[in-house]
């Protein structure tokens, strides 16, 4: 009796162990709990080696031997394919490279409101070279404050910015989203329907910001609901609507996406992930640091603030700022560099 209940154990913490590892398969990705669980793939695999080593410990027990050796396999597997995954997407790069004349370099960063002075915004967009600079949870006037001390530093931009459901929550400014564009890259105007939030994300705003002359990218400044239970469907609905704004075109999504790259499988088409829109930050080895939060190890957190670009752009180096963990914001920023493909 004990060894067929040994057995069963052994059996249910094996698959447990394939759905939290890869939950896609399973089509499993965006439901909770496995949502919840698969986003830090880095606690997933301590979690995974801890009891790899508590069953190697017990295996010492003649009686439960060939039970504590089967969890200790199956604890072994689970963290080497969660570091795997890691190794594969990058644990990080400290610099980004020199900037050419055509480089495009974009900041993602929720800034927390007004935790984050403006003039530490400004100083790093400027240390940076940012040319765009989305910022969920930034209000308008933060923005104009950024953009001014931005201006003194000797890089101008333009300030745009969409606003609403502002009852619905309390705390740092959720129902406002910034962007900073460089007035290089020429006259940006938000569209009518990300102002009055007929196409929009659904509880947060995003901003969709397009060039007034038909020329450059499409900009969107990207802030999807966060997966608590609660709103489950919105953040679908959310993520959704992200992979729709890259469904052809010159796209630059660039935010807080409240996801992971495992949270966006079945949402690519052809060989994208978001709609026809690929991360940055994997291709150029920083897909597995984590943007948030700032109080845990960067490889111990969560990678869910992306800078993600259509094939008119190729990412062409990263960095996740892990220096001002201390600034007022709970998430990272993260700076892209993009060459124009071809």
């Amino acid at each position: 009796m004990l060894r067929m209940l040994g057995l069963l154990i052994t059996v249910c913490a094996a698959i447990a162990t394939a759905i939290v590892t890869w939950p896609q398969f399973f089509h499993l990705e965006r439901t909770f709990p496995f949502a919840q669980g698969v986003a830090s793939r880095g606690l997933l695999a301590v979690v995974f080696v801890c009891v790899a080593i508590l069953a190697l410990l017990l295996s010492f027990a003649k009686s439960i031997r060939g039970f504590a050796a089967s969890l200790a396999i199956i604890g072994i597997i689970g963290a080497g394919a969660n570091g795997a995954i890691l190794a594969v997407r990058g644990f990080g790069t400290q610099a980004l490279p020199e900037k050419t004349a055509t480089s495009l370099r974009v900041m993602a960063w929720n800034t927390a409101g007004e935790a984050t002075p403006a003039d530490t915004i400004a100083e790093t967009a400027v240390a940076m070279d940012a040319d765009i600079v989305s910022l969920p949870e930034t209000a308008e006037s933060v923005g104009e404050r950024v953009a001014v001390a931005m201006r003194d530093l000797g890089r101008p931009m333009w300030v745009l910015h969409v606003s609403f459901n502002q009852t619905d929550y309390e705390g740092p400014q959720a129902w406002e989203t910034t962007i900073l564009i460089s007035p290089q890259l020429g006259d940006y105007s938000v569209i009518q329907s990300s102002e009055d939030g007929t196409s929009n994300t659904g509880s947060l705003p995003s901003a969709v910001a397009m060039p007034v002359d038909g020329d450059g990218p499409t900009i969107v400044a990207v802030h999807a609901v966060a997966p608590r239970p609660a709103q489950m469907s919105g953040w679908e609905k959310d993520l959704q609507w992200i992979a729709d704004q890259c469904a052809d075109g010159n796209v630059i999504l660039a935010g807080d996406f409240n996801a992971t790259i495992d949270h966006m499988a079945s949402l690519g088409t052809g060989d994208g992930q978001m709609g026809q829109c690929t991360d940055a930050a994997a291709i150029t080895g920083n897909g597995a640091v984590g943007t948030w939060p700032t109080g845990i190890p960067a490889l111990a957190g969560v990678p869910i603030d992306h800078v993600m670009t259509s094939k008119s752009w190729t990412a062409t180096g990263s960095v996740v700022l892990r220096s001002l963990d201390d600034s007022g914001s709970d998430h990272r920023p993260l700076i892209v560099q993009l060459e124009p493909t071809g």
